[in-house]
């Protein structure tokens, strides 16, 4: 998914704008828009699958990424703290950008599994027709 912000005005900040949402694939791949063979797909179900299986099974150790680090007294570094603390949460940060994964990747999947579905009825679309023309026509 590649990221490039949306230009924001001074009072608002930057927000990511992600290529294509797992809702717009699917939406793509219900209407026949999108197909990938059986093979592809499922390599592609596959690496969703282990990235989602990762995030879930580390999601507990993720989240002290919303937690302000332990740090000593000082104003520095109670600043360097907040800042991490913010930089990990805000709109572009590394645990909502994994939270948004989290929750887009499973529309990936089941837009893939339509694809595949499409695929297989085109490729059956494409055998009844050369089965109705017949040998002498296939040429």
């Amino acid at each position: 998914m590649s990221e490039d912000p949306v230009p924001a005005t001074p009072a608002e900040p930057l927000q990511p704008r992600i290529g294509l949402s797992g809702a717009q694939l699917r939406v793509m791949a219900k209407q026949g828009g999108f197909a990938v063979d059986e093979a592809t797909g499922n390599q592609m179900i596959t690496s969703l699958e282990g990235v989602i299986d990762t995030l879930t099974a580390r999601w507990t150790a993720l989240q002290k990424l919303g937690q302000s680090p332990l740090m000593s007294a000082t104003a520095t570094a109670q600043w360097v703290s907040g800042h991490m603390l913010n930089t990990a949460n805000d709109d572009r940060g590394l645990l909502t950008q994994l939270q948004q994964a989290r929750d887009e990747f499973p529309a990936y999947v089941e837009a893939i599994k339509l694809a595949k579905e499409n695929y297989r009825n085109r490729e059956q679309g494409t055998r009844d027709v050369v089965t109705e023309l017949g040998p002498d026509q296939q040429s």
